[in-house]
């Protein structure tokens, strides 16, 4: 057999597996066209490396069920959900703040779809900085109790991760309940002995779909992406900022960082800790069995109106981004939005489209400099339909903006760690707190105000203007964002 005999059976062979493959992407796996054809596209144009690719990035979890907790029903999140949905149902749902009454609707949807049990008495501390928020978090940890559940996408083996990693041996050493999930990807640069200096006096560490070996982790989609720290069940945390040096604002690439993160005491709390035990039992061969301890009767500390919505590929439904559907089509004045990167499929980008259309302020804030390039170059082609449609576009000049928030009339705001993108949406898991309460969207908004000081306008003018090399980028770019 000649060599070249050889080459053509492999070729065809290749080509059959494309073809099996491609088949196996359109009608078995029920994905978003749009990704399909990206799929499609990456398949045919580099056979060999487009296979791997999709092995790497390509696999699907929105049939599979990996988040189970038997304990739940003890909690008691059924008959809570339940029992509101019936008042809504019947409009008798006891409102402390009738405003917050005008978005039952949304509350009706995220109770019915994600159990996102509504909760009507909590204190929220807003966070920008990170020098702020994570010595108020390390201080918050030090008086802890009875136990510390630490939950970040990325953990680094640098200054800020090692004096966090100091505090959690000390309380595991007085006794203290300390368990931190990470992951795997996310802090793929974490020694695997990081954490022995905890487990060694009594702690826990685990990893959210870790490598099958060393520096080979075939799940490059469906990450932890939360952020999510709950202390003695009293006191949480969830927001944008992750653990390392970068978010004290002392990488020089991105200078300050800054971002928006949560500190909320009052009832909520217990939806991030049921949320932070979902994700630890998954991870974990060191279950969490219900004990009140975990669920502590709490005082009422605030007014604040909150649900906790989670979202993830394993949803049927894609619960954070309905619930910015559904702030964006009920906007009257203003939509405010921060996010890093800007790739929204085309239900959320016709919804702002039509908001500005309608005579809507729509404004969106984003970096001036990437951390991820094509992910940049794809957020700036999105922003061009957004401003032909008169919405209004600012590049943060201040450092690196990280923040994910959404404000709305001045009544309502999403705070988390999902951005305005295709991966958060579909690939991550996420978690956002739904915050109505005037009084803090009211501080949201004057955050937003403060950062416009710091960014510049970008103009239709200047975007229309932009070189032949960063239409180019853009080009690539979106052609790829289904699947970035």
């Amino acid at each position: 057999m000649t060599f070249g005999t050889i080459t053509a059976i492999l070729v065809s062979i290749v080509l059959i597996l494309n073809i099996i493959l491609a088949g196996f992407v359109l009608f078995l796996e029920r994905r978003d066209a749009s990704a399909t054809w990206a799929w499609l596209l990456v398949l045919f144009f580099i056979p060999v490396v487009g296979f791997i690719l999709y092995l790497i990035f390509g696999q699907n979890l929105s049939r599979k069920k990996i988040f189970e907790w038997k304990d739940t029903n003890k909690i008691g999140i059924m008959d809570i959900t339940k029992y509101q949905i019936e008042l809504l149902e019947k409009g008798e749902f006891p409102f402390k703040d009738n405003k917050t009454a005008q978005y039952k609707d949304l509350i009706y949807m995220l109770l019915f779809h994600d159990r996102a049990v509504f909760t009507q008495d909590n204190h929220v501390e807003i966070f920008t900085d990170g020098n702020d928020k994570f010595q108020t978090l390390i201080e918050d940890i030090k008086s802890a109790k009875d136990h510390v559940h630490v939950e970040y996408y990325i953990i680094r083996n640098d200054e800020l991760g090692k004096k966090l990693l100091e505090v959690l041996i000390e309380k595991a050493k007085e006794g203290v309940e300390v368990r931190v999930l990470f992951d795997a990807m996310g802090s793929r640069r974490l020694g695997r002995n990081f954490f022995k200096p905890l487990i060694e006096v009594g702690g826990h560490a685990s990893a959210f779909f870790p490598a099958i070996l060393p520096h080979l982790n075939l799940q490059v989609n469906y990450r932890n992406h939360r952020k999510i720290v709950v202390i003695d069940g009293a006191i949480g945390y969830v927001g944008g900022f992750n653990i390392g040096d970068e978010y004290l604002g002392l990488n020089k690439k991105f200078g300050y960082w800054r971002d928006t993160h949560l500190k909320i005491c009052g009832n909520a709390v217990y939806a991030l800790q049921t949320r932070f035990i979902l994700d630890w039992n998954q991870a974990s061969t060191h279950k969490i069995s219900y004990a009140e301890r975990l669920f502590p009767k709490l005082e009422v500390l605030g007014e604040t109106d909150i649900q906790i919505v989670s979202s993830g590929p394993d949803s049927e439904w894609q619960q954070i981004k309905y619930g910015m559907l559904k702030i964006i089509s009920s906007a009257k004045k203003y939509i405010y939005i921060q996010t890093p990167y800007f790739i929204p499929d085309a239900s959320v980008l016709d919804a702002l489209k039509i908001a500005a259309l309608s005579g809507i302020d729509v404004r969106l804030m984003i970096p001036n400099k990437p951390d991820h390039p094509f992910v940049y170059w794809a957020t700036y082609s999105h922003v061009g339909e957004l401003l032909k449609t008169g919405g209004k576009v600012y590049i943060y000049e201040n450092g690196f903006i990280h923040a994910k928030t959404m404000i709305a009339d001045g009544k309502i705001a999403t705070v988390g760690t999902a951005n305005i993108d295709l991966r958060s949406f579909r690939l991550n898991f996420e978690v956002n707190a739904f915050l109505y309460d005037q009084a803090l969207v009211e501080e949201l908004v004057n955050i937003f105000g403060n950062d416009m000081e710091k960014s510049r306008e970008l103009t239709m003018e200047e975007y229309k203007n932009r070189s032949l090399g960063i239409r180019f980028k853009e080009s690539i770019s979106r052609l790829l964002s289904p699947i970035l």
